[in-house]
């Protein structure tokens, strides 16, 4: 199996004051292509631990993807690190420094004096394009292992990956077909609920069943090598029909997505009415690209649950929408979600605990709860269940 490694630096990433997103998205995109990362290593700004790090991952992978540090600024050192690491000193690609030097141009600018540096990679080194910045990147042996150096910019990072580094790396090594990833996506029930009743299923060989817990959802895979699709499939067929009533969806779109396709589809529109989720529920919406009417954001108000019910449908009317979402305020840990649609109006009042979650949390449960309602209807099953650990403790049908 072919070892490809990723090592991410910076002082920002080491500490927690940026979310790694390249790191997840090369780790996704990599196993897409059946060259799953096998591990990862985050360095700060330290020249020192730059060094000693490449040495190291040089002895032990095959492919290590160096991410961040090409920039024009004192604390960027992977392009140093890695001809210290390698003993050789830093080349000037005149070529790159006449591209960067137009780039600026053709903005009006001047580049910088600092800006020289990105035209500066290790002399045992081949250049790799960046069509959309300024710091080259570089690709060089050490050891057993082939390492890539590329920018922290997402969006420069991740053409660099898809038109540069993969294509290299499945032309020497032939990767295998891609493992096969089957996922659901569950609401209402815990961890260790799903995984005692999925864990008597006999798997094939190889493959293995996950569990991601991102609040409020759960996501559930089935993983392993394409030579089991056919028993794969045959265990996601019990996988299916034993979390079916916690199921959201399959895949990677989303709710928002799947209801933003399915209302498409039946040409209906959509309107929102938030208290508690402040236009959360109406961003998530609009976003997947959900049909919408209208949103209006309200401040909290006292209201009965009959009351909430029918503002929601007179809000439907008010805006010529076939279909309507409400959210009210939170009140004594309760609060409750109405969904007018053209077979009737229904109500639920739960008791929400707030203490073991941040408020943003807590609202991203309430707009999942409010987009199960709708998906629920939506599927023909009965609206105000389907919520496990969140009890219901009154409902409205009109």
């Amino acid at each position: 199996m072919i070892r490809v490694e990723m090592l991410s630096t910076g002082d920002e990433v080491l500490h927690g004051q940026i979310v790694d997103t390249n790191a997840a998205w090369l780790a996704d995109i990599l196993f897409q292509h059946g060259l799953p990362m096998t591990s990862r290593t985050t360095v700060g700004d330290a020249l020192e631990s730059l060094v000693s790090t490449l040495q190291a991952r040089s002895q032990q992978a095959d492919v290590l993807i160096v991410n961040g540090g090409l920039g024009p600024t004192s604390d960027d050192l992977s392009a140093l690190a890695a001809a210290q690491a390698c003993g050789v000193e830093l080349e000037l690609q005149q070529a790159w420094l006449t591209q960067m030097e137009a780039w600026f141009a053709s903005r009006g600018r001047v580049m910088a004096a600092s800006n020289r540096k990105q035209a500066e990679i290790p002399a045992n080194a081949e250049l790799i394009d960046n069509p959309v910045g300024t710091a080259c990147g570089f690709a060089l042996q050490l050891n057993r292992c082939w390492m890539f150096f590329t920018p922290g910019v997402p969006s420069e990072f991740k053409v660099m990956v898809e038109q540069q580094i993969i294509p290299r790396l499945k032309a020497r090594f032939s990767p295998p077909e891609p493992p096969i990833c089957l996922r659901l996506t569950t609401f209402g029930r815990g961890e260790s609920d799903l995984a005692a009743e999925l864990e008597p299923l006999s798997l094939p060989e190889g493959v293995v069943m996950g569990y991601r817990s991102s609040m409020p959802i759960i996501e559930i895979k089935l993983t392993g090598p394409a030579s089991q699709r056919v028993a794969m499939e045959l265990v996601w067929q019990q996988v299916r029909l034993q979390l079916a009533e916690c199921t959201l969806y399959e895949g990677t779109a989303g709710l928002p997505a799947l209801l933003a396709r399915e209302l498409q589809q039946r040409d209906y529109q959509l309107t929102l009415s938030e208290q508690y989720t402040a236009g959360l529920l109406n961003w998530q919406l609009a976003a997947a690209g959900v049909p919408l009417r209208g949103a209006q954001i309200l401040p909290p108000q006292q209201e009965t649950l009959t009351q909430q019910v029918a503002r929601t449908r007179e809000l439907a009317t008010q805006q010529q929408a076939t279909l309507a979402l409400s959210v009210g305020d939170l009140q004594q840990e309760e609060i409750a979600v109405a969904l007018h649609a053209p077979a009737g109006s229904w109500g639920q009042r739960v008791k929400f605990s707030t203490g073991r979650h941040n408020l943003e949390t807590r609202q991203k449960v309430v707009a999942m709860m409010a987009m199960n309602m709708l998906r629920r209807w939506l599927h023909g099953s009965e609206v105000t269940t389907g919520h496990g650990w969140i009890d219901v403790i009154e409902t409205v049908r009109q």
